[in-house]
């Protein structure tokens, strides 16, 4: 099966959207806001808004929306003291009907000041 690449990165060695067949695969988000450069916020509800937004402008590159979300990963460096902060942003964005997920403590994330990132799998048939 042939796939497709989007936005790939002059960086890193990655690309934020590879479709496969019917599936865009996204690879993990970070709170950076795309107007400054630098880290949004310096808590998880922030950063996890950020995040999202970052998230849709690529799935819009791509195409689809939130709606087209089939399963979310999400990275949290403080699990236990994150977790509710994200959950509340996270409804947000899925307010009904959310997508199958995935929620992982880490010891850290490729930036120090990055309290979140996110990845998700969304069906895109294509037409």
């Amino acid at each position: 099966m042939p796939r497709k690449t989007y936005l790939t990165s002059g960086s890193n060695p990655l690309s934020q959207v590879v479709r496969a067949g019917d599936t865009l695969y996204l690879s993990g988000h970070v709170p950076i806001d795309p107007a400054t450069g630098k880290t949004a916020g310096d808590n998880v509800a922030d950063q996890t808004r950020q995040t999202f937004e970052n998230l849709i402008v690529t799935l819009e590159h791509a195409g689809v929306s939130l709606d087209d979300v089939v399963k979310v990963n999400v990275f949290l460096t403080d699990a236990g003291g994150d977790f509710a902060a994200m959950n509340a942003v996270y409804r947000e964005y899925f307010p009904t009907d959310p997508p199958a997920r995935t929620t992982v403590g880490t010891s850290g994330l490729a930036n120090s000041a990055f309290l979140i990132e996110i990845e998700m799998i969304a069906y895109a048939p294509q037409s």
